[in-house]
């Protein structure tokens, strides 16, 4: 099968920004931030985009909606925003592309009841009128590409994503992603590929298909059941940020790049906690960076390692980033001393 994906995907266009493979970062509230971000692009990912962005509280000047902007490296920066009213859209359009957005992607797939109860995220998609003002808005506000994504629909009694996903082509929308699943599963269940197709069939846009895709069998059978245009990878790459590259190596037909392992590994993890310091100061900094910690060592247990319990609990519940380096240490040296 990955053979016959590598022959049948084609690189996409967004305006002026040709991706450089067909796996995708998904934008994830909380986590995709531009250390990570910087992080899975510079291991191969075709594309990263931010977090969730409140366009309203991004006009008005909130200063963790601005922290959000932060620009990764080497990829085109893509901004999505969120919202329930389109001339708060378009202002969040509008700023973002003054902070250096290349792209702008509307959210119109979140399931959470805090962003659904305003009518914003998914809740749009029993809102098609208002879903279609908003992309109008975004798309007159800014002279960037616009792109967008949702899901197959409210409920299984509202599957609308393709009808929806048509007029955002009409409104010159350049890319639809679709996560398998409908707004009432939240992540619960299984992702569904197959309705994707029907988007596929209704745009002639390129689609991108989203959902439990968690290593390169679940990206190819994706692919498959879907027809879509390249993959979209989001908690799989939690304690993972070089499996998105890995993943599009691989769909392009390219041997992927071993993970890190040993010594890289912890010089990743150590570089990636300094960057979250950086980036959020140290008091939110060392609590933002216990669950990507965690992740990490998650993996590594997926991987056969025992990982000692206290030490781990030392890890994530450091009070100070100077604590840090030294704990991660003495668990990857516990770790060469087990495999000697």
């Amino acid at each position: 099968m990955l053979k016959n994906c590598a022959k049948m995907l084609k690189p996409i266009q967004i305006g002026d920004h040709l991706m450089p493979n067909n796996a995708f970062l998904a934008p994830l509230s909380g986590i995709t931030d531009k250390s990570f971000r910087t992080i899975a692009a510079r291991f191969g990912a075709g594309m990263v985009v931010s977090e969730m962005i409140a366009s309203a509280a991004l006009a008005n000047g909130h200063k963790d909606m601005a922290r959000r902007l932060g620009r990764p490296e080497k990829l085109p920066h893509i901004v999505q925003l969120a919202g329930c009213e389109p001339h708060w859209l378009a202002e969040g359009a509008k700023v973002a592309e003054d902070a250096g957005a290349d792209i702008i992607d509307i959210n119109m797939g979140c399931p959470s009841k805090r962003v659904t109860n305003g009518y914003a995220g998914s809740a749009l998609m029993r809102a098609p009128d208002k879903a279609v003002e908003i992309i109008e808005a975004v798309v007159g506000a800014t002279s960037q590409p616009v792109t967008l994504k949702m899901r197959l629909g409210w409920n299984d009694e509202c599957l609308n994503a393709p009808q929806l996903a048509k007029a955002a082509e009409e409104c010159g929308v350049q890319m639809v992603t679709i996560h398998g699943r409908t707004r009432q599963q939240f992540y619960k269940g299984k992702a569904r590929w197959t309705p994707v197709r029907e988007v596929v069939d209704a745009v002639d846009l390129p689609v991108v298909v989203n959902g439990d895709i968690v290593d390169l069998q679940a990206a190819e059978q994706a692919l498959a059941e879907s027809g879509a245009n390249a993959v979209m990878i989001g908690r799989g790459a939690q304690g993972k940020p070089w499996l998105v590259g890995q993943i599009g190596d691989a769909l392009a037909g390219r041997e992927p790049k071993a993970a890190p392992e040993g010594d890289a590994l912890l010089s990743l993890i150590l570089e990636h906690y300094e960057m979250m310091i950086d980036e959020y100061g140290e008091h939110l900094g060392v609590r933002c960076a216990r669950k990507h910690l965690g992740w990490y060592l998650d993996a590594l247990i997926e991987d056969g390692a025992v990982i000692d319990g206290p030490l781990r609990k030392r890890l994530l519940t450091a009070g100070e980033s100077a604590e840090v380096p030294k704990i991660l240490t003495d668990i990857f040296n516990q770790l060469e001393a087990r495999a000697a």
